[in-house]
């Protein structure tokens, strides 16, 4: 049984009550106590009850409608919901949310009837003046049952509970397929922050940690530096992972190369 977190039962049972049919109401609300009420149904804009007073022969058929309203309609209040995480958490753990009236009325519709007007009754007593005993009855009843379970408010609206929390599941699945960030970072607010690696430690005083790995010089023994340049061999070994001023070591090695070069003949060609 869902927690009624959110009462309509006040609400609904005040629209019918300022119908100022005091007498008729207050034996509704006795024959409902008093167990008259034989059974009760709420389906798509409809809820139907058989009642059967102390000096009535047979029971007789209430029934009192709404306008259900329409899939549009509940594909907005949907699309809201699903973005408002307290609302969704509520619902999916079987709670009505207080305020939830509130995503109604952001979408332009009532939760409950606001007037007579937007509500239809009979009764196959066809006493009058109406509303009769039964569907005063049938009011208490109704009410009874959203107190119970607030999601027969939806239900009367048109969109049971199982079928309105299989959509907001679905509704959410596509949401997060959309957008990966995880639900805790969602809940603080911030992405995680992944840390960048540290930068490895080296030795100045270790040549290959230095160079980063010997140069094979089996596979280039013999070999003239590439194009004879004197500075080839920079090209050769692994960059140093060392920099000065922003420029690669290997940048600031090359003119030296190059002026020993010319001065020793290294890389002539005669």
């Amino acid at each position: 049984m869902t927690e009624p977190d959110t009462d309509f039962a006040p609400a609904f049972l005040g629209m019918f009550e300022s119908l100022r049919m005091g007498p008729t109401f207050a034996r509704g609300r006795r024959d409902e106590r008093a167990g008259h009420v034989r059974s009760l149904t709420v389906s798509s804009s409809l809820a139907v009850a058989l009642v059967r007073g102390p000096d009535d022969p047979a029971a007789f058929r209430a029934r009192i409608a709404v306008r259900a309203f329409g899939a549009a309609e509940w594909a907005r209040v949907e699309s809201v919901l699903v973005k408002e995480a307290r609302f969704v958490a509520g619902l999916l753990d079987g709670r009505m949310p207080p305020g939830i009236e509130s995503v109604f009325a952001g979408a332009g519709l009532t939760l409950l009837p606001l007037s007579f007007d937007e509500v239809a009754m009979d009764c196959t007593c066809e006493r009058w003046p109406m509303p009769c005993v039964h569907l005063a009855a049938t009011c208490y009843a109704l009410a009874r049952a959203f107190r119970t379970d607030p999601f027969e408010v939806f239900a009367w609206r048109g969109r049971h509970r199982d079928e309105l929390l299989m959509r907001l599941r679905r509704l959410r699945e596509a949401a997060a397929a959309r957008d990966p960030v995880t639900d805790a970072e969602r809940t603080d607010g911030r992405a995680e922050t992944v840390p960048e690696p540290d930068a490895p430690s080296i030795d100045p005083q270790d040549p290959e940690a230095f160079w980063g790995s010997r140069l094979d010089f089996s596979e280039s023994a013999g070999q003239e530096p590439s194009g004879g340049r004197s500075d080839a061999l920079l090209d050769q070994l692994d960059p140093p992972r060392l920099d000065h001023l922003g420029q690669p070591l290997t940048e600031v090695l090359r003119p030296a190369f190059r002026a020993f070069s010319d001065t020793s003949g290294v890389g002539r060609k005669d």
